[in-house]
């Protein structure tokens, strides 16, 4: 908990005391009871996981499927219309804008939705569709849809988006 409270404070310039992002950041609310909801759902006690899930989504307005897999240090900004399908795997140290859609584009039981390196930013309405990969250190611009992979470092912007250029030394600009 402390680590996702350091790294809320690191990422969010508008948060100023680890109080305040305690009780006012919906992000941290649904990545924690999503933390509970995952550890059901690995025993199974899967429809007991989807109601915890579905009460984080109700009072966040952020929806984390309990079978995704999530690294250390998320923070979602904002977070309102966050999807985050039940195949979809997170790396640590990742900043998530509001409106963004880790989806899937297939019916098929197995994995259907992205897998997401480290250190990556998605913008804000940001669509990554598939069994996709997102390399450590990408970016994804706002709005942006990502149907195909990215190699480790690079930008995506656009729908059906267009990789522009390599990510430089700033890890938190788009």
């Amino acid at each position: 908990m402390l680590d996702d409270i350091r790294a809320g404070l690191e990422r969010d310039p508008s948060v100023k005391t680890g109080f305040e992002l305690f009780f006012t950041s919906p992000g941290l609310h649904a990545i924690w009871v999503y933390r509970v909801a995952h550890v059901l759902w690995k025993w199974k006690r899967r429809i007991i996981a989807r109601i915890l899930s579905n009460y984080a989504k109700f009072f966040s307005g952020i929806e984390i499927h309990p079978g995704a897999t999530i690294g250390r240090r998320l923070v979602i900004d904002h977070g309102v219309g966050v999807v985050i399908g039940e195949t979809a795997e997170i790396a640590d140290d990742v900043l998530i804008y509001h409106g963004v859609t880790l989806g899937g584009k297939s019916l098929d039981p197995g994995k259907r939705h992205p897998t997401v390196g480290s250190r990556v930013i998605l913008g804000a309405g940001a669509k990554l569709i598939g069994n996709i990969t997102i390399g450590d250190d990408c970016r994804v611009g706002a709005n942006a849809v990502v149907t195909k992979s990215m190699p480790a470092g690079t930008v995506a912007v656009g729908v059906n988006a267009k990789l522009v250029r390599n990510v430089s030394e700033d890890h938190y600009a788009i």
